[in-house]
């Protein structure tokens, strides 16, 4: 069915009051600051937006821009889906290839959140304080994710984010950065079935959990290794970088596309050439392909979250689950 579009100024309210009436959403985009939401009942079906000039999602990834980027920590937040909070880390985009957000939940307890699934390339999230109480399809029951942990949420994969502690932070990283949020009425999670080796979009689910992760040589320094560039066939890495004992870690320039970094603790200074920038905690930078950097002046706390990405076909999405309407 075709959605008739109707124009609203405060989409939340909008929504409510459709779901009021019996309707129910279908998907939603933007995650940060949402402007557009479909919604069902029976044979109807309405498509409300408060940006009718707003892109829509794209059907192929948009074309890479790779620029050097650095966000302090701080900043202000904004509303998005689910009662959560988004900093945006990457302003630009990066030509609309990804989006990286810091995001909180300030109060916890339960999350308004219902099943569902994203039609995208990559997409990981790594927490950084707090705990957060997740489940996904065929993955066994809900678990606990702590400081540390990481998931890969693989192409078209269900899942539900159903509690957290009060001041939960994450950080979430998504390739490309418009993406629609689609629920899916018909699946109950958990689905009692366990397969850890089911392929999503060519990726399987990953679940890294800091305690068991040993710490091993990367950069001068120490890093936990994921698992996540086998998860993804290669499409990317991610690792949580440490000092171990070292004044400065050292990292070769990469032939792919994303470099991104997060400081989860502590402080550093990030060196590229003959630039040098302060680094403290929750602050996060890009470092474009073929450039190398090094970070300096570490405090004993430090901890970095680290992401690369290979150089991802643009044609990727065409395969991907999508929402009927």
């Amino acid at each position: 069915m075709t959605p008739v579009e109707q124009l609203c100024s405060d989409l939340d309210a909008a929504v409510e009051e459709l779901k009021a009436q019996g309707f129910r959403i279908e998907r939603i985009y933007p995650a940060d600051e949402p402007h557009t939401a479909v919604l069902t009942r029976g044979d109807e079906a309405i498509q409300l937006t408060s940006r009718p000039d707003a892109p829509q999602p794209p059907d192929r990834l948009p074309p890479f821009r790779p620029e050097f980027v650095l966000t302090p920590g701080g900043g202000s937040s904004a509303a998005g889906r689910a009662g959560m909070l988004y900093r945006d880390l990457i302003p630009s985009r990066l030509g609309g290839r990804y989006i990286a957000s810091h995001i909180t939940i300030a109060d916890g307890g339960p999350v308004p959140d219902w099943v569902h699934f994203h039609r995208i390339a990559v997409q990981l999230i790594a927490v950084r304080r707090g705990w957060v109480r997740v489940v996904y399809e065929d993955q066994g029951g809900p678990f606990v994710m702590r400081p540390g942990d990481l998931v890969l949420q693989p192409p078209g994969i269900r899942h539900r984010v159903l509690e957290s502690s009060p001041g939960l932070e994450v950080v979430e990283l998504t390739c490309p950065a418009l993406h629609e949020t689609c629920a899916d009425h018909a699946l109950d999670l958990p689905t009692g079935g366990l397969a850890p080796n089911r392929m999503f979009g060519g990726q399987r689910f990953l679940r890294h959990r800091a305690g068991d992760a040993p710490w091993t040589g990367c950069a001068g320094g120490e890093a936990q290794e994921t698992g996540l560039r086998a998860a993804t066939g290669g499409l990317a890495d991610a690792r949580i970088v440490r000092p171990g004992g070292s004044s400065q870690l050292a990292f070769a320039a990469h032939d792919g596309e994303l470099g991104f970094g997060f400081v989860l603790e502590g402080s550093a200074r990030l060196e590229r050439g003959e630039e040098a920038f302060d680094l403290a905690p929750a602050a996060a930078f890009v470092i474009p392909p073929d450039e190398a950097w090094r970070l300096d002046q570490l405090s004993g706390d430090f901890r970095l979250l680290h992401l690369t990405t290979a150089r991802i076909d643009e044609n990727c999405l065409a395969a991907g689950a999508r929402s009927p309407l």
